[in-house]
C-alpha cells in the first residue's frame, strides 16, 4: 500500500514539475519572442512537409526528439505556433531521432572530409543569413569585402610553387564558397607545415666526407652501367640519401610475410628496436609484439616506438601506451590531434613505415602494425600488402631518419649516433638507395620526382601498384607519354577499395590513361595496398608512398630504390601473380561504370588533394 502511494505521489509530483516547467518556458518564450522569431517560425511551418523537415533537421542536430517536442509545446503555449502547424514538426522530430542509428550504421570514415566540408557549407549559409538579417542594405558590401579577401588568397596560392590541380582546387573552393574555402585553407594549407608541427628545427643529418665520396663513386659506377638510373641516384644523393652496395635486399610479397619476418628478427635483437608507423592498433599482432617488447626490455634492449596520432586514433588506447612505458619502452606520438584547436586538420601526418633492429637490419613497405595487414581479420576482402628487408650498409639511412625524426620531436638518444650504424657489409648484388620525404621539404618532393624518373626513364615496361590514384598533370602526362611511346605501362589497383570516394576520383583518370595505352588491372580478391614501381626489370621502388597528392606533398613518407638487385625478379613475380588474380579494365568497363561514380568522380577530382 505504501509503495503504491509513493508511486502515485511520484507520478503527480513529476506531472506538476513538468507543467511548471512548461509554464516557465511559455512565459520566457512570450517575453523573448520578437518579429524575427515569429516570421521564421511561420516560414518554417507554412506547409506540413516543411514542418516535418524542420522537426527532422532540428532533432538530427540536437539528437533528442523529446527536447524538440517539449520546445514545440512551449511555442504552442506561448502563441507563437498553432497546434495545426506544431503536429507536423512533432512527426518530423520522431523521424529525425533515427539519425543517431544511421550514423552508427554507416561507414563515415570514407566520407569524413566531405562531412566536414558539408558542415562548413552549412556554416557559410548560416553566416550569409545572419549578415543579411543584421546588415540588410550593407549585405552586398560585406560579401564583396569577403570575396576580395578570398581573391587575395587565390593570388597568393597561384604565386607559390605547386601543381595545377592543387591550385585549381583551392581557387574553386575559395572563390565559390569563401567561408568554407578560407577556413579549410587556414586549417590545411601546406605553406608553413613547421608552424603546425611540434618539430624542432635541427640540421639535416650529414654524412662524413669519406662516406659522401664513397656514395658519389657508387653513383658514377651506376651511371656507367645504367645512365638513366644513375641520374635518379645522383639526384637523391645530392639531397643527402647515399647510394649503397654491401646491402642485402629481400622483397616480402605479402603483409603476412613482411610482419612475420619482422617479428622473427625482433626476437633476435640485442641492442635496440626502433619502430615508426602510421598505424599501430591493438589486436593479435599487437599482443605478439608486446610479448617481444617485454622480453627484450627485460634484456636491456633499447626500445623506441613512434606512431601517428591520427592514423592510430581509436585503435591505440592510452592504456596500451602506458603499458609500453611501464615495461621500459619509450613512446612518442606524432602530431597529436587533440591538443589544440589548430590541430583539427588531416595533413602533415607521419605515413612512414620504418623498423630498425641493431643497426644491421631495417624494414619498410606498405604494411602497418594492425591485424588487417596480416589478414588476421578481414577488411575489404584479402588485404594484399608488401615490404622489404634491408641488411648491411643500406639499413643506415632508415635508422638515421628515424633518429632524426625522434630528436626533432624532442626525444633523446641513449648513445651517439654512430653507435646505431651497421656493423659491416652484407651479401648482396646491385645497389639500394633508401630515402624519405615530407612536407617540410616542399616544393621539392623526392618521392614524386623518383616516380616521375622511373616512369620517364623506362624503355620497355613500367608496372605500378597503388591503392589510390590522385595525381597532378605532370604524373598523368608521364604515364600517358610512356605508354604512347610504346612502353608497357600497367597500373594495378584494388578490386575492393577501402575509401570509395577516393576510388571514384581514381576512376576519373582511367579514360585518359586507357586512351594512351595504359593497362589497368583491379585486384579481384580484395584490397591491393602495396606501393611499388618496377621499371625495365632494372630499377624499382618499394615503400609507403601512394600515387596521390597527399603522399607526394602533405605526408611524411619513406621508401627504398633498388637498382639491379635480385629482389627485382621477386617483385616482378609478385606483380605477375597480382595480374593473374585481377581483371583488366576496358574502355567499355570505364564508360559503363555507375552514374554516381561518374558524377562524383568528376566533381571531386579538383579536390583530390583532400581525399
Amino acid at each position: 500500500m505504501e509503495q503504491r502511494l509513493w508511486m502515485i505521489l511520484q507520478l503527480f509530483g513529476g506531472a506538476a514539475l513538468f507543467l511548471y516547467s512548461m509554464d516557465t518556458l511559455t512565459d520566457a518564450l512570450q517575453q523573448a519572442a520578437g518579429d524575427t522569431l515569429r516570421q521564421a517560425l511561420a516560414r518554417l511551418t507554412a506547409h506540413p512537409l516543411a514542418g516535418v523537415l524542420t522537426g527532422a533537421a532540428v532533432t538530427a542536430v540536437v539528437q533528442s526528439s523529446s527536447a524538440v517536442t517539449v520546445l514545440v509545446l512551449g511555442l504552442v503555449g506561448a502563441g507563437l505556433l498553432t497546434l495545426q502547424r506544431a503536429v507536423p514538426v512533432v512527426f518530423g522530430a520522431n523521424i529525425g531521432t533515427t539519425v543517431t542509428a544511421q550514423l552508427l550504421a554507416f561507414r563515415l570514415e570514407d566520407a569524413r572530409y566531405l562531412l566536414l566540408v558539408a558542415g562548413l557549407l552549412l556554416a557559410q549559409i548560416a553566416l550569409v543569413l545572419v549578415l543579411n538579417d543584421l546588415l540588410r542594405q550593407r549585405m552586398a558590401i560585406a560579401y564583396t569585402l569577403l570575396e576580395l579577401v578570398a581573391l587575395a588568397y587565390v593570388f597568393r596560392i597561384n604565386s607559390r610553387p605547386g601543381g595545377g590541380s592543387y591550385k585549381l582546387g583551392w581557387t574553386l573552393l575559395i572563390l565559390t564558397v569563401p567561408v568554407v574555402g578560407l577556413i579549410l585553407y587556414w586549417l590545411w594549407n601546406g605553406d608553413h607545415p613547421q608552424k603546425r608541427l611540434d618539430l624542432q628545427k635541427l640540421p639535416r643529418p650529414r654524412e662524413s666526407d669519406a662516406r659522401q665520396e664513397h656514395s658519389r663513386l657508387q653513383v658514377e659506377r651506376l651511371r656507367r652501367e645504367h645512365p638513366e638510373w644513375g641520374r635518379l641516384a645522383a639526384y637523391l644523393d645530392r639531397q643527402g640519401f647515399p647510394l649503397y652496395t654491401g646491402t642485402g635486399a629481400v622483397y616480402l610479397p605479402t603483409g603476412e610475410a613482411y610482419l612475420e619476418d619482422l617479428l622473427e628478427r625482433m626476437e633476435q635483437a640485442e641492442h635496440f628496436i626502433f619502430m615508426e608507423y602510421y598505424i599501430m592498433a591493438e589486436g593479435q599482432l599487437w599482443d605478439r609484439l608486446m610479448d617481444i617488447f617485454r622480453r627484450k626490455a627485460g634484456q636491456g634492449v633499447e626500445i623506441k616506438v613512434l606512431f601517428d596520432d591520427f592514423g592510430s586514433m581509436m585503435r591505440m588506447p592510452e592504456e596500451a601506451v602506458e603499458e609500453l612505458r611501464r615495461i621500459g619502452a619509450e613512446v612518442l606520438i606524432f602530431n597529436p590531434v587533440h591538443h589544440y584547436v589548430n590541430r583539427l586538420y588531416f595533413n602533415y601526418r607521419d605515413h612512414r613505415k620504418i623498423a630498425c633492429i641493431d643497426g644491421d637490419t631495417a624494414y619498410t613497405g606498405g604494411a602497418n602494425i594492425a591485424d588487417e595487414y596480416a589478414n588476421l581479420m578481414e577488411r575489404f576482402g584479402y588485404w594484399k600488402d608488401d615490404g622489404i628487408r634491408l641488411e648491411g650498409q643500406g639499413a643506415w639511412t632508415l635508422t638515421r631518419e628515424f633518429i632524426y625524426m625522434w630528436e626533432r620531436m624532442g626525444g633523446a638518444m641513449h648513445q651517439e649516433h654512430d653507435y646505431y650504424r651497421p656493423h659491416g657489409d652484407a651479401p648482396g648484388q646491385g645497389f639500394v638507395q633508401p630515402f624519405v620525404d615530407g612536407p617540410d621539404s616542399n616544393p621539392v618532393s623526392s618521392a614524386e620526382d623518383a616516380f616521375l624518373q622511373l616512369i620517364g626513364g623506362a624503355k620497355h615496361m613500367v608496372y605500378i601498384t597503388s591503392p589510390y590514384l590522385a595525381i597532378d598533370e605532370s604524373m598523368e602526362k608521364a604515364l600517358c607519354m610512356a605508354a604512347g611511346s610504346g612502353v608497357d605501362v600497367r597500373l594495378m589497383m584494388p578490386g575492393i577499395p577501402d575509401h570509395k570516394f577516393a576510388f571514384m576520383v581514381a576512376e576519373s583518370y582511367f579514360g585518359e590513361l586507357l586512351d594512351h595505352g595504359v593497362k589497368i588491372y583491379r585486384f579481384t580478391p580484395g584490397l591491393l595496398h602495396g606501393k611499388t614501381v618496377l621499371a625495365d626489370r632494372e630499377a624499382a621502388f618499394v615503400g609507403s608512398v601512394n600515387m596521390d597528392y597527399r603522399s607526394f606533398q602533405l605526408h611524411f613518407e619513406c621508401g627504398t630504390l633498388l637498382y639491379g638487385a635480385p629482389a627485382l625478379e621477386t617483385l616482378l613475380e609478385d606483380m605477375d601473380g597480382i595480374m593473374e588474380k585481377s581483371w583488366q579494365v576496358t574502355r567499355s568497363d570505364w564508360e559503363h561504370r555507375p552514374l554516381l561514380h561518374r558524377v562524383l568522380g568528376g566533381l571531386l577530382r579538383p579536390f583530390a588533394m583532400w581525399m
